[in-house]
């Protein structure tokens, strides 16, 4: 039987849509505009053709002793591996089903690679390209960090709302950490042998003890919509933190706790990288923007801010030739491509 709505309840349904669509239009918009462009510091230097197709790259990182460089090219679900010295391709390691999160451990001359598709990080070594072993995590793994103080690497299981850490060599499973919300990226802080995760469901920072495997802080991060990019820098005792919610920037005293600064960047921050030695930092965003960065006196100032290329949310930056490195699925010839910039004077 079909039920008539009385006049009062056809105003109170009114009145709900119009605030659904509102609401609605506030999180569609969020985040929506860019922020003021400001001319980047950097020159394009070489770009290297890279295989597979026009599918989206997803995390790299450096060794940068032995220049090599492994990209996750995750829709082809593999790892490039790219000579940085020879500015050329030097294999494909395959069967890395949705590949997300890569960390090269030059100390252990391993690469471990998050294959999100199939809950599972895989550890591979660094000169052979072979897959050593594969270790059980929860859903959707994606970031990556090593304590080498216990010689574990912790996977940040995005929609899992956990972190599993496992035995660098072994690969067994030591534990699993409980966020209390989605996981966003890990770091390992040096100085206080402790880790740091983004809970970006919370808005917050989650400090762990790698010992007992318990949260021993939990950080509030005013100004911070869906924190998910996360990078240290520990000399300094700072933390740079993305906001992709709300595309701002924020910087954290890991001695108070407090953020003490909040720069806006490109709509959809993603990767984060930083060269200690220049003390600059990047700031790869999915819209394709790239914020650059100086920090001095703890404090951080924007020297660049544009777009860089469609899809240039990676970026990883070598700390001797300060050169930076962005993956991006269309080069200049259409086809996918590393694109290295230097800093300009």
């Amino acid at each position: 039987m079909t039920r008539r709505l009385t006049p009062r309840a056809l105003l109170a349904l009114a009145a709900g849509l119009v605030i659904a669509a509102a609401v609605a239009g506030v999180t569609l918009t969020r985040g929506s505009s860019q922020p003021p462009k400001e001319t980047l510091p950097l020159r394009l230097v070489k770009e290297i053709a890279l295989p597979g197709d026009n599918s989206r790259f997803d995390y790299s990182s450096l060794d940068p002793g032995r220049g090599l460089l492994f990209i996750a090219h995750l829709g082809a679900s593999q790892v490039i591996e790219v000579d940085t010295h020879a500015d050329k391709v030097v294999r494909t390691i395959s069967d890395l089903p949705g590949v997300h999160g890569v960390l090269v451990v030059p100390a252990l001359h391993r690469v471990y690679a998050t294959a999100s598709d199939a809950n599972q990080v895989a550890a591979i070594d660094e000169s052979t390209g072979k897959v050593l072993h594969r270790s059980p995590t929860g859903d959707t793994p994606d970031g990556l960090a090593y304590d080498p103080l216990h010689n574990t690497v912790w996977t940040t299981n995005e929609s899992d709302g956990s972190e599993t850490v496992v035995d660098a060599n072994s690969g067994a499973v030591r534990g699993t950490v409980t966020l209390g919300g989605e996981a966003g990226n890990v770091a390992y802080d040096p100085t206080t042998r402790q880790m740091l995760v983004d809970v970006q469901t919370r808005n917050e920072l989650a400090v762990i003890d790698p010992v007992t495997l318990h949260i021993t802080r939990r950080v509030a991060l005013p100004g911070c919509d869906h924190d998910h990019g996360l990078i240290l820098a520990p000399a300094d005792r700072l933390a740079f933190v993305a906001c992709d919610g709300n595309a701002r920037l924020l910087t954290l005293d890991l001695t108070t706790w407090h953020v003490t600064d909040t720069e806006q960047v490109g709509q959809d921050p993603d990767v984060l990288a930083y060269d200690p030695a220049d003390r600059h930092l990047y700031v790869a965003a999915e819209s394709g923007w790239v914020t650059t960065a100086d920090h001095r006196d703890r404090h951080l100032t924007v020297t660049g801010r544009a777009h860089l290329a469609d899809g240039a949310h990676v970026v990883a930056v070598d700390p001797t030739t300060h050169r930076s490195y962005y993956p991006v699925p269309h080069g200049s010839g259409g086809h996918p491509a590393l694109l290295i910039y230097q800093p300009s004077p």
